[in-house]
């Protein structure tokens, strides 16, 4: 019998706005998730890539419990978190963490490094001073910094310390699944390369499962075990990356794989700028990659295409009626 899923979101929604005013009048609606179902098992690393605004970030938030959704469920370890919502969700708070994009501004300017590492450990794990100790060292130790660190502020470190900092703050509460959202986007090619690999490290070491979330597509493909590719707050392809990367499906993971800028290629593919871009107030009744796909058709602008197998490969899905049929 295969092993449960640690997360498991089924049609889960977000619609920021909309209901009436005060005279009976509609309000505007975001529809920024619609109908994701996906599954992370225990110990993998699910990367979730797409263009700025389609959802990603959101879809993160939704996990750690930062936003609720308007419908569907999240189900992590057993518990259906939706249903939990509004009870003392300190267990989860230590199971799931959040790795923000932004390392600086995520870190208090106020608290020494210290205290923003042992708030989890006295509020979360109840830890005892001489515990702290000891496991305020092996979080350092683990991220690569050095003790006398402890005592400074977030000014004095770089972005990517910074960075490290916010991870050794997810760590602190052992949790067992992080949700990096762009955690490498705002930092250089060099120092990117070293918090990757701090986070591969840190996933043996101790046990993690991470769902990592970039616009980076190089990135994602060297990280990730599966990928599921957002677009519009849909899921329109998932599978193995290997899958994804080699043998796209999805007209607009091909696209998305032309125009990203790769060494040694000088042309990159590029749509018209006067491309019609879906309207997310009012979202169109099939597919939304309908007017930029150029393997459209009537059917695709009437009805939304299932997240369905593509040539019978169970692992690999893809919500497009005409697929291609590989690079």
């Amino acid at each position: 019998m295969p092993e449960a899923p640690l997360l498991s979101i089924e049609q889960a929604e977000k619609v920021f706005g909309g209901g009436r005013t005060l005279f009976g009048r509609m309000r505007p609606a975001v529809h920024a998730v619609q109908d994701v179902s996906l599954e992370v098992r225990r110990g993998e690393t699910l990367g979730v890539v797409g263009e700025s605004g389609c959802g990603k970030s959101t879809l993160a938030r939704l996990i750690v419990g930062l936003d609720a959704p308007t419908g569907g469920r999240i189900v992590f370890d057993g518990r259906d978190l939706v249903a939990e919502a509004g009870k003392d969700l300190r267990r989860l708070s230590r199971d799931v963490q959040y790795v923000f994009q932004d390392p600086v501004a995520s870190l208090n300017p106020r608290k020494t490094i210290r205290t923003i590492l042992e708030a989890p450990l006295i509020h979360l794990l109840g830890l005892d001073r001489t515990a702290r100790e000891s496991r305020l060292s092996e979080l350092m130790d683990a991220v690569n910094l050095a003790p006398e660190f402890l005592d400074r502020y977030p000014h004095e470190f770089s972005g990517g310390q910074a960075q490290r900092i916010g991870i050794a703050r997810a760590l602190a509460a052992d949790p067992k699944l992080i949700v990096l959202d762009e955690p490498v986007s705002a930092l250089d090619v060099s120092v990117q390369a070293q918090v990757l690999n701090i986070l591969d490290g840190l996933k043996t070491r101790f046990g993690l499962t991470y769902v990592f979330i970039s616009h980076d597509l190089s990135v994602v493909e060297s990280v990730s075990d599966r990928v599921a590719v957002m677009y519009f707050g849909r899921i329109v392809e998932i599978g193995p990356a290997r899958a994804v990367f080699g043998s796209p499906r999805h007209p607009y993971t091909h696209l998305l794989l032309q125009s990203a800028p790769a060494p040694g290629r000088r042309s990159l593919v590029s749509e018209d700028a006067e491309t019609e871009l879906p309207d997310p107030y009012n979202p169109p009744p099939g597919c939304a990659f309908y007017a930029r796909c150029p393997r459209g058709t009537d059917m695709c602008n009437a009805r939304q295409p299932p997240l369905d197998e593509v040539a019978g490969e169970t692992a690999h899905r893809a919500a497009c009626f005409h697929p291609h049929e590989g690079r």
